[in-house]
């Protein structure tokens, strides 16, 4: 057994690995932000992202399943009913900005340094995590009834990130 660290074996320094891992949450957060919810709203879109991200932790690719673990191990575990904070941007619009900037820098690095294969379920990783916050609790609405499940800053960020994340 190597003391090598498993970023180091799936080929990213300490920096890299870092966008990879911070990454996943931010997105749940930015796309989570992008149209403004009651706290049980956005606690419920958070509860949806961190399952995603939590059931990647038996992904078929190593670099998705290394980056939930990580996750995981520093937010906590849904399964076992940890539940992180839930981080509320205070400019959600320059937030989300930041994080398709991210995502953009992300595809770069997969493109050069990560097997297409893992490229490919990471980015598509991302996007179903957005996918899942925003379709977690619609908005609108009266006693519960009617509202978007949709909106179209949700759908603009989700579309936004997809982008980011394209070839």
């Amino acid at each position: 057994m190597s003391d090598e660290p498993l970023y180091s074996a799936l080929g990213f320094t300490d920096s890299e690995w870092g966008l990879l891992v911070g990454l996943p949450q931010s997105v749940l957060t930015a796309a989570s932000a992008a149209t403004p919810d009651s706290a049980r709203k956005t606690r419920a879109e958070t509860a949806a992202g961190l399952d995603v991200i939590s059931d990647a932790r038996v992904s078929a690719s190593p670099l998705v399943a290394a980056v939930a673990g990580a996750i995981v191990s520093r937010v906590g575990d849904p399964d076992l009913g940890e539940e992180p904070p839930v981080i509320e941007p205070s400019d959600p619009i320059a937030y989300a900005q930041d994080v398709l900037g991210r995502a953009t820098e992300a595809n770069a690095l997969l493109t050069v340094k990560a097997e297409q294969a893992d490229a490919e379920t990471y980015k598509h990783w991302l996007v179903e995590i957005a996918e899942s916050v925003v379709g977690a609790a619609s908005t609108g609405g009266v006693l519960g009834l009617g509202g978007e499940t949709v909106t179209e800053t949700e759908r603009a960020f989700r579309d936004d990130l997809a982008k980011a994340l394209s070839d």
